[in-house]
């Protein structure tokens, strides 16, 4: 049945021929009994014009013809049908059953076109029954015989056509802002999807910038290290270019593994190591010390676990940290990192003591703009510059608890916290 029912959705057109070929069919029939019953003609009363009931024929298909459209125009199908309509009763013409075609197309109106039409279609047809029944029946029956007899033949139908229809269009229209509304939502979801994907984009290009910074300025290091003890100290020269190579594929991994998030065809997350934290701070200050900046690490309170987010936040506050340090601080320039644990956030706290000039990092500050990026996801702040005794410091606050991020943080104040 299914089919069958899309092919009939398909061709609407065939469907109403077919039901106005059938009107005229009965139509046709019911005005030949008529013409050739006994009896039947002009009732007294009625203004002779000289009708033949015979003329009822091609009336009766001139009716049936505005079905076949009256889907694609309500309007003009049910116009024809009231003006032949107006022209039966004017020639006093019997009715016959393709009169059934006005009801039909006021139930068209009433489903295809505003209320405020359909309602005036209405009232047409109404104002039409009466007029039938006082031009078919003068003074034969009653007043109170005559609205019955509209009232069954006429008002009653159309009534219930006009209902049936207008039911048809406010389900219709019901249906269309169901759809509507659905395809906005979908709309939507695939708007927080693109959202959502250039926010993760941006997260990995922030963490490539961390990546590449960190390990290229290792390797610009070693590599001065290693030119100068070339031909001094070989040895030393060998072990530079040892962390170089070791420091190299260490970047290559990282951004391999950070590359990967971006590829799920398989839907797979094999071979992705762990973005590092908190406990991986230990391998950053090996490495560190290594690329000639001594450091040393200092932990204060009763170590609390972090998000994994925020516990990566930390791990790159104090890797670019310690590359900006390595860059400005100076040839002798030492640092100090410090976790103080409190009972509802961790500060990091990282100080060097450079003599070089204080300048602004490479890339315009993009390395203390995601620090702040990403303490004030986690509802924290950072505070950097230069210290009175000289040297730099970065202080940042990462709450246990994720919280809404505060403007004055993005702004990097302290609200109501000295330097930690």
């Amino acid at each position: 049945m299914a089919p069958l029912y899309a092919w009939l959705r398909r061709h609407p057109k065939l469907v109403d021929g077919a039901l106005a070929a059938a009107l005229a069919f009965l139509g046709v029939a019911s005005a030949v009994a008529m013409a050739f019953r006994p009896g039947v003609g002009v009732h007294p009363g009625a203004p002779a014009l000289g009708v033949s009931p015979l003329a009822g024929i091609p009336l009766a298909l001139l009716l049936a013809v505005p079905v076949v459209f009256r889907r694609s125009h309500p309007v003009g199908a049910f116009t024809a049908a009231i003006i032949l309509g107006a022209l039966q009763v004017l020639l006093d013409l019997r009715p016959t059953a393709t009169d059934l075609t006005i009801v039909i197309l006021l139930y068209t109106l009433a489903a295809y076109t505003p209320r405020r039409t359909s309602v005036a279609g209405l009232a047409i047809c109404l104002v039409g029954s009466a007029t039938a029944v006082a031009r078919w029946l003068p003074g034969q029956l009653s007043v109170l015989d005559a609205i019955a007899v509209g009232s069954i033949m006429f008002v009653g139908p159309s009534l219930i056509a006009w209902v049936l229809g207008d039911s048809v269009r406010y389900r219709r229209a019901y249906y269309a802002a169901l759809e509507d509304r659905a395809a906005r939502l979908e709309a939507e979801r695939d708007a927080q999807a693109q959202v959502a994907a250039a926010t993760e984009r941006a997260r990995i290009a922030r963490e490539l910038h961390d990546v590449v910074a960190h390990n290229v300025s290792v390797m610009v290091v070693q590599a001065d290290g290693a030119s100068y003890a070339l031909d001094n100290d070989p040895g030393k020269a060998k072990e530079a270019l040892a962390a170089i190579a070791a420091t190299g594929r260490q970047a290559l991994a990282e951004m391999r593994r950070l590359l990967g998030v971006l590829r799920r065809d398989d839907g797979t997350d094999a071979g992705r190591a762990p973005l590092p934290g908190i406990a991986q701070l230990g391998e950053l200050l090996e490495q560190t010390r290594a690329a000639g900046l001594p450091v040393t690490l200092t932990v204060e309170g009763v170590p609390q676990p972090l998000p994994d987010g925020a516990a990566l936040a930390a791990y790159r506050i104090v890797q670019e940290s310690l590359t900006n340090t390595r860059k400005h601080g100076g040839p002798q320039a030492t640092a100090q990192v410090t976790l103080r644990y409190l009972e509802d956030a961790l500060v990091l706290r990282i100080t060097d003591d450079g003599q070089g000039p204080v300048t602004v990092p490479d890339g315009a500050g993009h390395g203390l703009n995601g620090m702040r990026e990403r303490v004030a996801v986690y509802g924290g702040w950072v505070q950097a510059g230069p210290r009175p005794g000289g040297g730099y410091h970065v202080t940042a606050r990462l709450p246990f608890q994720p919280a809404t991020p505060d403007l004055a943080y993005l702004a990097g104040r302290e609200p109501g916290m000295g330097a930690a």
